[in-house]
């Protein structure tokens, strides 16, 4: 009989992207995309830019908001994410999504 594997990830954290820590594993990011190159975009979210490597090029284009679930990597400079999913978020309230990731509500 096969083993079986208690496989767990570690969840993201809401972050605006100013916020994400060098220590930090996982994230989720909301931001709007203002350039793509091959399999990478760059996210803007009002607090800073980040580039989000995928695995395959998006449908999603540029102005699309949308969600990025990744972990983070060192980059020169910074750090960048290693996007593993991405979700449209074109109906969501930003300024009030900002207030609650910033703890402000």
């Amino acid at each position: 009989m096969a083993e079986e594997r208690d496989f767990h990830r570690m969840p993201g954290r809401d972050r605006l992207i100013a916020d994400i820590k060098q220590d930090d594993i996982r994230v989720r990011v909301v931001g709007m995309i203002i350039d793509k190159v091959g399999d990478s975009l760059i996210l803007d979210d009002g607090s800073g830019k980040v580039t989000v490597m995928l695995d395959a090029p998006t449908e999603f284009g540029i102005k699309h908001q949308v969600r990025v679930l990744g972990r983070v990597m060192q980059a020169d400079g910074g750090v960048e994410i290693h996007g593993e999913v991405l979700q449209d978020m074109s109906k969501l309230n930003v300024p009030l999504y900002r207030k609650i990731v910033a703890g402000k509500i």
